[in-house]
């Protein structure tokens, strides 16, 4: 949850701590100190002109891919979410019915207001374009464009951020179960098929004991073997003519899993954007701080 809430308000942040340190730099007044303070601000801004330009160049390299025919691994999705019944969720602070929420309560203590609850959803949804449909797992999300709501009752304000289906983008890791692209293995089916079969003699004698001698011999042995083979391998066919699962989440290698209801066009040139802002800033501080040790 902390992944997501921090990567997606980096730049506001580093935005912030520029007007503090600025702040901090003027009342000093002292050329050498402000200097340190200026530096400090192009030293924050080129951590933040990295983090941008590395989701802008991400999601601008990465094409959107069909459902029905992306390939497994890290891609890019572009849909709608299915909304019915058993795919929304309600928020528990406002009842809105969405795909994901994010919550935060705080209390009012004086002239502070302090956090005493949070929340973010897990529930799996799907996704369709057209093509196919894909199960999203939220979970370590880094979500972007969420309709932020802030309501104030009282000594309490509440905070939530909520994802609609009615565009959702999604980059991480896709991947199919079962369908065509199925992992089987002939051997160990037949094996555990002829195991499963060994358990029920009687069975097993009515069927392959052609001679009735009350034995299974290697001649009838082989027979069975054969028999298994071509029952795993008509099982195998009729998985891989059913339609897979596909499901996308968090990739293993720690990429960025994105979840959006902006376009990636709209993603693509906010991350534009912020890293062109960022990268003045690191121009200007070091103008500055030139300027002002000489």
């Amino acid at each position: 949850m902390l992944r997501g809430f921090k990567s997606h308000y980096a730049g506001l942040i580093a935005s912030f701590s520029h007007l503090a340190l600025l702040a901090v730099a003027i009342q000093h007044g002292n050329q050498p100190e402000t200097a340190f303070f200026v530096g400090l601000i192009g030293f924050i801004s080129l951590f933040a002109w990295a983090s941008s330009f590395h989701r802008m160049r991400l999601i601008a390299d990465t094409p959107t891919s069909r459902i029905s025919s992306a390939a497994q691994g890290y891609v890019e999705l572009h849909g709608r979410a299915v909304l019915d019944e058993d795919n929304l969720i309600r928020s528990p602070v406002s009842g809105i019915s969405c795909v994901w929420y994010r919550f935060r309560i705080f209390q009012r203590q004086g002239n502070k207001w302090l956090l005493v609850g949070r929340g973010v959803s897990d529930s799996i949804f799907q996704i369709a374009d057209g093509s196919g449909q894909c199960f999203i797992d939220p979970d370590h999300a880094e979500v972007i464009g969420a309709e932020r709501r802030v309501t104030t009752d009282g000594q309490y304000r509440r905070v939530e951020e909520l994802l609609f289906g009615h565009s959702v983008y999604a980059l991480g890791e896709f991947s199919t179960q079962g369908g065509a692209g199925s992992q089987l293995n002939l051997k160990e089916d037949v094996a555990s098929l002829l195991a499963e079969w060994k358990r029920d003699r009687t069975a097993l004698h009515e069927r392959f004991d052609l001679d009735g001698n009350g034995e299974i011999d290697l001649q009838e042995w082989e027979l069975a073997r054969r028999a298994a083979v071509r029952e795993v391998e008509k099982q195998h066919r009729e998985i891989r003519v059913q339609n897979g699962t596909h499901i996308m989440r968090a990739p293993r290698d720690g990429r960025l899993f994105i979840l959006s209801n902006h376009s990636p066009h709209r993603l693509r040139k906010q991350y534009l954007c912020w890293s062109v802002w960022h990268l003045l800033i690191v121009l200007g501080s070091v103008v500055a701080v030139i300027w002002l040790l000489n």
